[in-house]
């Protein structure tokens, strides 16, 4: 192939990309469920004729690193030769996708002028895909993915533009949410058409065989600059342990132990030491590990620059067959979104020692409960789920973020839109003071989300994490607070419950989400106590706490007492 001049390279680069933001945005406009419109739980990637990811937009590392695999997964079980225009494939198995069912991985080939020059893909998590529990993501109760929901092994779903009908009515029946699972799964297809008449507009546009060049050497440069990024890393290896609450109520917490070994411009991750698999829904199979492996160790070298298939040429990620990292099918793995941030951050906290002023702190933990029951105002059954996303962790610059996602690209789903569709009132969406990791730099602060729910015959499944064991500090700054799930917070049948309990709630009940706070970076006696004085004037830390963790004295009037702080630090003011 002629190598493609700059210009040329630039502008096929800057299309694919515009492709994936396409594709992405038209499931935004036209998905039917909460958790795609709102929480923008779903992410789009383009590949090239051989599999291998091109361009991707921006959204869940989780599921793009999933893709890679994916989409060859897929295409053993359809060859490429024996594909034609209009081809629609869905697959949801644990593993050859992303970890669990509700996750809808669809590809659809792109043809021009009867050649296969790639593929659009897109996943959607769906709200629910059957099993035990509403919103298919039990964690409790679980000893195989089949108590999860409805299984679908590659399958085509649409054969040269004629749907399968069958197929999809077999799908949706079992769904709790039907109409729900119907249109986030047209609005899949129809974006990914989207996706292939973009792609073949820029193949005609530059010519076939400009555009395969153009694909080889981004896929190179991106292999190259990462290589470059990974060598300038201090060899050696480098250790890291962690742990999740438990996964389930009265079980033992599970480890997550990490070893990563820089060698020259190549890099290995390995989890060996990490707890056995478990007899419950919590467990991530090796794609999903893989996933926010590649996520942290992108983020850590090349954050700026493509993610695509030649990003994962330098780097290896193993964890033992049987780990809850890696489990064995048909291990359950519904609610293994709850363990993306420990692989995440277990890779920043090994790699803290090498790369100090790259790492975060770890992050307050994100809520992700699903329920179900009767809608008494409507007259019929309905599944809820929500995402509440906290603070994340604090950096060697900066202090951590308020209210947003850290390890994965999702927003907290408003109030309006949650009350509009389901029977739900949120009672307070709030910030809790003081909950934010002391440090020199502040870890971000946990989010309370109070839902108080209108329906009958409820079925809770909860979802958090941090309620045990706090986000860490990093380099002398202190942990996050940790979290909390109460029932009906100040009422005499007040009650806590764990972070992955599944009972049943009554029609008025209230549910208070927790979220713990995220960790700090540096030694706190060193903030600067003006940030002290700003962060008590907006309610984030309290005077309190400003005297007792930050050695800052702040008058009644909330303004800063300079020569008391001064006196508190053990400072001249001379």
């Amino acid at each position: 192939m002629t190598r493609p001049d700059p210009i040329t390279l630039g502008v096929v680069w800057g299309g694919l990309q515009s492709i994936a933001v396409e594709v992405g945005t038209t499931i935004h406009r036209t998905a039917y469920s909460a958790q795609a419109r709102e929480g923008q739980d779903f992410s789009v990637a383009i590949f090239d004729r051989d599999g291998r990811m091109t361009a991707q937009g921006p959204y869940s590392p989780g599921h793009m690193g999933a893709m890679n695999f994916a989409v060859l997964n897929m295409l053993e079980a359809f060859p490429a030769e024996t594909l034609s225009p209009g081809d629609v494939m869905l697959l949801n198995d644990p593993a050859l996708g992303s970890g669990h069912l509700p996750d809808f991985f669809v590809t659809q080939p792109a043809f021009h002028r009867d050649h296969l020059i790639g593929f659009a893909v897109n996943i959607v998590h769906h709200t629910d895909v059957g099993g035990s529990r509403p919103g298919s993501q039990a964690v409790e109760g679980v000893f195989d993915y089949h108590q999860e929901g409805l299984f679908i092994p590659p399958t085509k779903i649409v054969d040269a533009g004629v749907p399968n009908e069958a197929a999809l009515e077999l799908i949706a029946a079992n769904s709790r949410t039907p109409d729900n699972l119907r249109g986030d799964l047209l609005a899949q297809r129809n974006a990914l058409r989207v996706g292939e008449l973009r792609l073949q507009d820029l193949v005609e546009r530059h010519g076939l065989d400009v555009y395969e060049s153009c694909i080889e050497v981004i896929l190179d440069q991106t292999e190259t600059t990462l290589r470059e990024a990974i060598a300038s890393i201090p060899d050696g290896r480098y250790e890291f342990t962690d742990h999740l609450d438990d996964y389930g109520p009265g079980t033992d917490p599970l480890i997550v132990q990490v070893a990563v070994t820089v060698d020259g411009d190549a890099l290995t991750v390995d989890f060996d030491g990490s707890s056995p698999q478990t007899e419950s829904g919590l467990n991530a199979y090796l794609n999903y590990t893989k996933s926010y492996s590649f996520a942290a160790i992108k983020c850590l070298t090349d954050p700026l620059g493509p993610m695509n298939a030649g990003a994962l040429r330098p780097i290896d990620i193993s964890a033992p067959e049987g780990t809850f990292l890696n489990p064995r099918r048909p291990a359950g793995g519904g609610p293994r979104a709850i363990i993306c941030y420990r692989v995440f951050e277990a890779i920043l906290g090994a790699l803290a020692p090498a790369l100090p002023d790259r790492v975060a702190a770890a992050s307050s933990h994100f809520s992700n409960p699903t329920w179900g029951g009767f809608d008494p105002a409507k007259g019929g059954r309905f599944v809820a789920y929500e995402l509440v996303l906290a603070g994340s962790g604090a950096r060697a610059s900066q202090d951590g973020c308020e209210a947003m996602s850290s390890a994965f690209n999702a927003s907290n789903i408003p109030v309006e839109a949650q009350e509009a569709v389901q029977p739900i009132i949120v009672e307070r969406f709030e910030l809790i003071p003081d909950s934010g990791g002391p440090g020199r730099q502040r870890g971000g602060c946990g989010i309370r989300r109070d839902m108080r729910i209108l329906g009958e015959d409820v079925k809770f499944t909860n979802l958090s994490e941090r309620q045990k064991f706090a986000p860490f500090g990093l380099f002398g700054g202190k942990p996050g607070a940790l979290g909390a799930t109460v029932i009906n917070p100040g009422e005499p049948s007040e009650r806590k419950v764990g972070g992955k309990a599944s009972l049943d709630l009554e029609y008025g009940d209230v549910v208070s989400f927790r979220l713990s706070g995220a960790g700090g970076y540096g030694d706190p006696t060193e903030r600067d106590p003006e940030a002290v004085a700003r962060d008590v004037r907006l309610g984030l830390v309290t005077t309190e706490a400003a005297r007792d963790r930050y050695s800052v004295v702040i008058g009644a009037d909330e303004i800063l007492d300079i020569e008391a702080t001064l006196v508190a630090r053990n400072v001249s003011s001379d």
